[in-house]
């Protein structure tokens, strides 16, 4: 095969492999990958391309600034473009390009600022006002998500100044602080983790939701004025210092250079120092100073000829494992742990990594007693990569129960995780706890996480049933817990005994049994005894449910563990029957999907009349789909419910329907 072939199939390659990361990263807020493989895989195409030309196709990422917008959110063409920056791994990379501008302006300065691993955005402001924010997107059409950016307590609504119009361009991240309580929060909750803090930012500002993200805890540096009107600017420098003066956060420290050299050794100091900043960078920025010369060093069709990435290269370390241990979370999961012989990594000294799963370990080949890479995923988490010395005849097996309750375990198919199904196991006992009270479940207020933790770690409760056991005193003797706080708790408890019956089978916590299907359940089988006395096959005649809900709701109801938790429920004096109410039949077999702001009802209480005509309500529009309920400022399911022809109604005539 020529070197052509070869060049050939391997841009293909490459071509398909970041595509696939880019959709990951910008569609769906995942990744597989870490920044530097996926930096390598570019530049490798890079350099394939300009070999051979030819190979140069209209797919190829090289092409792109950032990734496409996503339809989940309005469009903004973006007046000025938000470019992104040539990278560089070495500093003869960083001379070449002091070589070029030098070329053409002997005298020019730099300035020199660290690179914040986050999410770009757009701020628009409009007579000192915050009037729209966005993401970067491709660089020239971004996502509309000012009420989330309006969430980020460092970002100003109001300036110190008022300006007719600017534009700045920043970074929203996660302090490391924020992210190790987000992913605590995620994994007590049951959830996937965040991999990253930057993955963490991504999916935190592009929740639908605002009052999640102003949970998530994230922050901005600003770091340029894209445009601006009512006051000349010459120089970066002079612009950072504005933007102080205007309110923003700006980039912690930046620094002016007349030489390249000084500038290298700064970016080497900011290398230094980067595991100890309370926040990620990714590398450090060098940008020309004079914004005439950027004006006239211009850009490429890619990025700017006056700034360059300096990009750091993860840090990696060879150490022993040591043992293998097996954690139980709170979901039941089991999860392998290496336990390592201590060794410096980014920063901190790292003596233990998850090895994820089974499979993980299988295809890696880890063993007790292996010489392995290890470094820290996002330089947060510790992670293992390879194994450079394998140690013979060492094999790890996971257990075959439970290692904190002795209780069976289970790996269904087509799913990595094992896990434990005893629903009291100690283990997953606050986590279970946690999800019984919560709103969609039992709905019990002040019986938050902290509150719950607190009466575990004393030994007040053991299971679901021991809350309706608890008395004032017990309560009150927690810290910063009163008396009237006691006593509202225990309202509270005694109120939620007359929830109905769909509450208290998704406050069970039945594996593939959500908000919905609890509801179908129960409208279905009307009491809980009939529930748990139901065939598969009587609850396949449900319309959504599948086999594999069916058979996780047949195999709960004939646990011993369950069946005890239910008995010491009734005993108690819960509900175990069905108060819904059905006024008829009319939308029986119909299926609505709600957008927008209606006038007088919410989306809660529209879903709820809906449901009393025994209709279903969706969160997405398909062929299936019925009706669109739309209100103001409907978005992307209307567009997508006209192009499907479904048929659109607003409150007015679906009062009608329902007269």
């Amino acid at each position: 095969m020529s070197d052509f072939e070869i060049k050939k199939n391997r841009a293909k390659f490459l071509r398909d492999e970041l595509n696939h990361h880019i959709y990951l990263y910008y569609v769906k807020n995942e990744n597989e990958i870490s920044d530097y493989e996926y930096d390598m895989m570019m530049r490798e195409l890079k350099s394939i391309e300009e070999e051979y030309p030819e190979l140069l196709t209209a797919d190829s990422p090289t092409h792109r600034v950032g990734g496409e917008a996503d339809s989940t959110f309005e469009s903004v063409v973006h007046t000025v473009r938000m470019e992104s920056l040539q990278d560089a791994f070495s500093e003869e990379e960083i001379r070449d390009f002091d070589k070029r501008v030098k070329g053409v302006f002997p005298s020019a300065h730099y300035v020199a600022e660290p690179k914040i691993d986050g999410l770009s955005v757009s701020l628009e402001y409009t007579d000192g006002v915050f009037t729209r924010g966005s993401t970067r997107g491709d660089g020239n059409v971004g996502e509309d998500i000012t009420s989330n950016l309006k969430t980020v307590k460092s970002i100003p609504l109001r300036l110190n100044k008022q300006l007719p119009f600017i534009e700045v361009r920043g970074e929203v991240y996660m302090p490391r602080e924020s992210f190790e309580r987000v992913v605590s929060q995620q994994e007590l909750n049951g959830e996937k983790p965040f991999k990253n803090p930057r993955n963490a930012a991504s999916g935190s500002l592009r929740q639908k939701n605002p009052k999640i993200t102003a949970k998530r805890g994230l922050d901005i540096f600003v770091f340029n004025i894209q445009q601006v009107e009512g006051v000349t600017l010459t120089s970066h420098k002079q612009s950072l210092d504005f933007l102080k003066e205007l309110g923003f956060k700006t980039v912690p420290f930046y620094n002016e250079y007349d030489n390249i050299e000084d500038a290298l050794n700064e970016i080497r100091r900011i290398g230094e120092i980067r595991y100890t900043l309370p926040f990620d960078i990714d590398g450090a920025v060098l940008k020309v100073n004079d914004f005439s010369q950027r004006a006239e060093l211009g850009s490429t069709s890619k990025f700017p000829k006056w700034a360059i990435a300096f990009k750091y290269p993860p840090e990696e370390k060879e150490t022993k494992l040591i043992d293998i241990q097996v954690a139980v979370g709170r979901t039941g999961v089991l999860t392998p742990i290496a336990v390592l012989e201590p060794v410096l990594l980014a920063g901190s000294t790292v003596s233990r990594a998850t090895l994820h799963n089974e499979d993980f370990i299988t295809e890696k080949g880890i063993s007790i007693g292996d010489t392995v890479i290890v470094r820290k995923a996002g330089d947060i988490i510790p992670e293992i990569l390879s194994v450079t010395k394998h140690t013979e005849n060492s094999v790890f097996k996971m257990p075959s129960v439970c290692p904190e309750c002795g209780g069976p375990v289970f790996r269904e198919e087509g799913e990595a995780a094992i896990r434990c199904t005893n629903p009291d196991c100690p283990a997953q006992l606050l986590r279970n706890l946690i999800h019984f009270c919560s709103r969609d479940a039992m709905d019990i207020e002040g019986l938050g996480d902290a509150v719950l933790e607190a009466l575990v770690n004393n030994g007040l409760i053991k299971s679901a049933a021991d809350i309706y056991d608890l008395k004032a005193p017990d309560i009150a003797s927690l810290e910063r817990m009163g008396n009237k706080s006691a006593l509202n708790l225990i309202n509270a408890i005694e109120q939620s005994k007359k929830n109905d019956l769909s509450k208290l089978v998704f406050a069970l916590g039945i594996r593939h049994i959500g908000e919905k299907a609890a509801k179908l359940l129960s409208e279905k089988f009307s009491s809980l005894d009939n529930i748990a006395n139901a065939s598969v096959e009587d609850i396949l005649t449900i319309d959504g449910f599948g086999e594999i809900m069916a058979e996780s709701v047949k195999e709960y109801f004939s646990l011993e563990q369950s069946k005890q938790l239910i008995a010491d429920l009734k005993e108690r004096g819960l509900n175990t029957s069905s108060l819904k109410e059905f006024n008829d039949n009319r939308f029986e077999g119909l299926t609505f999907v709600l957008t927008g702001t209606l006038p007088t009802y919410s989306r809660k209480q529209a879903s709820d009349i809906i449901e009393s005509f025994r209709g279903k309500t969706s969160s997405s529009v398909s062929k299936k789909t019925d009706y669109v309920l739309a209100g103001e400022d409907a978005g992307s399911k209307l567009t997508k419910a006209t192009q499907l022809g479904v048929t659109i109604i607003n409150e007015e005539q679906f009062n009608e329907m329902i007269k």
